[in-house]
């Protein structure tokens, strides 16, 4: 299934793409994709909802904005320097262990939604990642049951800002949290969808031009090992995001390295989990 959220920012209801393209409003029956719909057997209830569903159901308005396909999760835990070619082009030896950190909840946005250059950023960067989505609450979880604890997976552009995070002092997530900064969607697959999560092409554009085109193939951490080892520091709970990192490709990593400007245009996809465009605007346009 691919699950979605549609309509204006923070009143977005919950639907679902059918296997045959028809995109239905599922509001009548769900309340919402969060925490308590994937604690609570909700993923079995939408597959129900649309083996049953009658001639006529309501679907969503052509042209509708979709929203980031989770709803505000509890956390958005990313994973840094995990794909080998992206640490050597930091600058940085390949992590023993995974590197974590937090993005703040705050800065999710919808797929197609406009980026925003944060007020007094130099160094506004891209990064297209696979995130993975928790269907249940995981603690001290093995890597041989750590995929039973995955939902599905979604399209992420964990959008960076450099000089925050990495010459401010401090943890990387001043440099990732600002409002904007993690573009969702457009929509979630379920695990069925997906069959082989580390084998997907993804791919950034920057104003037409290809900047990053890897597979998840070279993965330092897969999954499993991904969800068995933050689990070991923190419970993760139902509707949680895990972003898996980025492969090479980004401004940081370009010699001379290049950022973000008001006006630059950002496509990315990822094998079964759709594409997204998303206009970047200056701090101060956006205010206007």
């Amino acid at each position: 299934m691919k699950l979605i959220r549609f309509g204006e920012n923070g009143k977005e209801k919950p639907g679902v793409i059918t296997s045959s393209g028809v995109m239905l409003d599922l509001s009548s029956s769900i309340s919402d994709y969060d925490e308590k719909f994937f604690e609570s057997g909700g993923l079995e209830k939408v597959a129900a909802l649309v083996k049953d569903q009658p001639q006529g159901k309501s679907t969503v308005p052509a042209g509708a904005r979709l929203g980031s396909p989770v709803a505000r999760p509890s956390k958005i835990v990313c994973v840094g320097l995990n794909y080998s070619k992206h640490a050597a082009e930091s600058g940085m030896q390949l992590p023993a262990e995974p590197v974590i950190f937090f993005k703040s909840t705050t800065s999710l946005i919808g797929p197609n939604d406009t980026i925003i250059i944060p007020k007094n950023s130099e160094k506004t960067d891209w990064e297209v990642e696979l995130a993975v989505v928790i269907g249940k609450r995981a603690s001290y979880v093995e890597k041989d049951e750590a995929m039973n604890y995955v939902a599905g997976y979604v399209l992420h552009n964990d959008v960076s800002e450099r000089a925050f995070q990495l010459e401010r002092g401090g943890q990387w997530v001043k440099g990732k949290s600002a409002d904007t900064f993690a573009p969702l969607g457009p929509w979630l697959a379920t695990k069925d969808e997906i069959p082989d999560p580390h084998n997907l092409r993804l791919w950034l554009k920057l104003n037409d031009k290809m900047m990053q085109d890897s597979n998840t193939s070279d993965l330092v951490f897969n999954i499993p090992h991904l969800v068995s080892y933050i689990s070991q520091f923190m419970t993760l709970l139902p509707g949680d995001v895990i972003s898996t990192g980025t492969p090479a490709g980004v401004g940081m990593g370009l010699k001379p390295p290049m950022y973000l400007k008001h006006g630059d245009k950002i496509e990315l996809g990822i094998d079964g989990l759709g594409s997204a465009v998303q206009h970047v605007v200056s701090y101060s346009n956006s205010l206007k």
